[in-house]
């Protein structure tokens, strides 16, 4: 502000009242000089980290995917129960999976003041603007459920619950395992993948690429990968068991199993991962990997609290806990 001062010949107050759109003098002649001369020096109005420090509005920002998908939303009602326990508000916006939106929303929240920001949204895909824009601007943030290997981060040890799921698979009997593998960007399911191949190399079995199938996150995904996967193979190369990335997909599978006709688990076992609500309580209740979401949530409240207060912060990883039910039984 003082640089944009000095460039417009102007006080550091004319330039904050310049910047305020709320004030009637942003609308002046000499406002519009000011953010001019703001835009070519590249200042914004947003708060920085040091700012943030100084007057604080005790709000944290959450970027998430999508609140209609149930582990999101679990998760951000955690998050926003220990921003509560702290005297903070939780503010959330949703991004609909698009990375264009996750810069905008994030700008938003900024916008709004909080103190720092909980993304949830994090790819390994693309080098994220909204990151290296937060970085440069120092202001805390922390990654959650998701992570890019780089920032801070909450999140569970995806490549142990891979492994556990596809370990109960193998002690079951079951040789011919495929994975539902969810999208290749995401840090999560790319962990329940590599664990997935751990488990199996180390029983001594070879991972058939062909049961390897990406995927999104969503029931309509897992059907119909799940449809496309099933109807390729001959009966005697299907898979006798499929674990998936999430509850979701595997509710997917059932779909899809129901409609071709192969019995679950008589025919095919099945295991999800998360351990949502719906898991114990459909038809056939789904094995699954339970994630603690509280502990997560938490501790990414924690992490960003102490970023905030300029401490020194480290990723948090919490252990998954595989929860067995009737969707997966010993190969026939």
């Amino acid at each position: 502000m003082a640089d944009v001062a000095r460039a417009a010949g102007v006080s550091p107050s004319t330039v904050s009242r310049a910047m305020d759109e709320r004030h009637p003098f942003s609308r002046s002649t000499t406002a519009a000089r000011v953010k001019e001369v703001a835009r070519r020096i590249g200042y914004t109005p947003n708060p920085s980290a040091a700012s943030l420090r100084r007057q604080s509005t005790r709000t944290i920002g959450v970027v998430v995917p999508r609140l209609t998908d149930t582990v999101i939303a679990m998760l951000y009602e955690e998050i926003a129960a220990a921003c509560r326990d702290h005297g903070l508000h939780a503010l959330v916006a949703t991004t609909h999976y698009e990375p264009e939106d996750e810069a905008t929303q994030a700008r938003l929240l900024l916008d709004r003041m909080v103190d720092g920001l909980i993304l949830t949204t994090s790819r390994l895909d693309t080098e994220s603007t909204v990151l290296r824009e937060l970085a440069t601007r120092e202001v805390p943030y922390v990654l959650a459920l998701r992570t890019d290997g780089r920032g801070p981060a909450a999140t569970g040890d995806d490549r142990l619950g891979g492994y556990l799921a596809a370990r109960h698979l193998i002690d079951l009997g079951h040789r011919r395992i495929a994975v539902i593998a969810g999208p290749p960007y995401a840090s999560n399911a790319l962990g329940r993948q590599q664990g997935y191949r751990s488990a199996l190399e180390e029983a001594g079995l070879a991972v058939d690429e062909r049961l390897v199938r990406p995927s999104g996150f969503s029931m309509e995904s897992g059907e119909r990968v799940a449809t496309e996967l099933l109807s390729a193979l001959p009966a005697a190369e299907r898979p006798t068991a499929v674990m998936t990335v999430n509850d979701n997909t595997a509710v997917g599978v059932l779909a899809a199993a129901r409609k071709l006709g192969i019995g679950v688990p008589g025919e095919l076992s099945l295991v999800g991962y998360n351990d949502t609500p719906l898991a114990a309580r459909l038809p056939v209740p789904l094995t699954s990997v339970r994630v603690p979401l509280r502990e997560l949530g938490r501790g990414a409240v924690d992490i960003l609290l102490r970023a905030i207060e300029g401490k020194p912060v480290d990723s948090l990883v919490y252990a998954p806990t595989l929860i067995p039910r009737e969707s997966s039984t010993p190969v026939a």
